[in-house]
C-alpha cells in the first residue's frame, strides 16, 4: 500500500486544455484498493498549484466528480468533494491516495446498490466534506410506475362507497344520526405502500457507505426498525 515511485515534470512540460505549468506536479505509484476487496497499480498526481487544476487532473480521470447530476448505471448520481479537501489533497500523496481510491470505486458501488436494493433506486449522491468523511444519500420508491398508488387510491375509493352505503342504511332502520365511521390504522410494522424513502448515512469508505444505504433502504421497505450508526 506503500507510494513506491516518484516522477517530476520538468519545467518545459507542455500544457493542456489551458492548464498552468506541471513543473512542481509529481507522478506516485500507490496501490489502490478495489470495490472487490483486491488492489490494483496506480499512478497519482500531486504537487498542483491550485486547486483548480488539480480538480481538472481528477476530472480527467474520474469524469462524475464535481460535474453535477450524472447517469451511472441508468441511476442519477452525484458525486461532490469539497474544495478545501481537495486543498489538502493536492499537495498530499496520502491524502490523494485516499480519495482516489474512493473516487475509483464509486461506479461499482452505484452499481452494487442497484442491484442490491428492493425497490428502485431514483437517485445516489456521495459528499466528501472537508475532513474527507463521505456521506452517502439514497432515494428511491418501491412504485416507480404509480401502479401501487393507483390501486391504493382505487381501493379507498371502494372503501368509502361501502361505508357511506352502511351508513345510509343504517339511518334507514334506526332513523338515527349516522355514526361516524373509523378506521384504525395498521399497526404493522410496514411503509405504506406508496412510499418514498431518503437515506443518508456518513462514513470513510464509499464501499461501506453504500452498503449501509442499502441496508437502511431494506430495512424501510420491509417495516423493520433500524438504527444504522456509520
Amino acid at each position: 500500500m506503500a507510494i513506491t515511485g516518484i516522477r517530476n515534470y520538468d519545467n518545459n512540460s507542455i500544457c493542456e486544455n489551458n492548464c498552468t505549468s506541471k513543473s512542481n506536479v509529481t507522478t506516485s505509484t500507490v496501490e489502490l484498493k478495489t470495490s472487490n476487496g483486491g488492489t490494483k497499480t496506480e499512478q497519482i498526481n500531486t504537487g498542483y498549484s491550485n486547486v483548480n487544476d488539480y480538480s481538472k487532473y481528477l476530472q480527467s480521470e474520474y469524469s462524475y466528480m464535481n460535474t453535477g447530476t450524472t447517469s451511472m448505471n441508468g441511476v442519477p448520481t452525484t458525486v461532490s468533494v469539497s474544495s478545501a479537501f481537495l486543498k489538502k489533497c493536492m499537495n498530499d500523496p496520502e491524502k490523494a491516495k485516499y480519495l482516489e481510491e474512493n473516487l475509483a470505486v464509486l461506479p461499482d458501488c452505484v452499481s452494487y446498490a442497484k442491484s442490491h436494493t428492493l425497490g428502485t433506486v431514483t437517485s445516489i449522491s456521495y459528499e466528501i466534506d472537508a475532513n474527507g468523511n463521505i456521506t452517502g444519500i439514497m432515494s428511491g420508491t418501491n412504485d416507480p410506475d404509480g401502479k401501487i398508488m393507483r390501486e391504493n387510491v382505487k381501493k379507498k375509493i371502494a372503501e368509502k362507497k361501502t361505508a357511506e352505503e352502511k351508513a345510509a342504511k343504517k339511518r334507514a332502520e334506526k332513523g338515527t344520526e349516522e355514526k361516524k365511521i373509523t378506521e384504525q390504522q395498521s399497526k404493522k410494522k410496514e411503509i405504506k405502500k406508496t412510499g418514498e424513502y431518503t437515506i443518508n448515512i456518513t462514513a470513510t469508505n464509499i464501499k461501506s457507505v453504500t452498503q449501509k444505504v442499502i441496508a437502511a433502504s431494506t430495512s424501510m421497505l420491509k417495516g423493520e426498525n433500524f438504527n444504522i450508526k456509520a
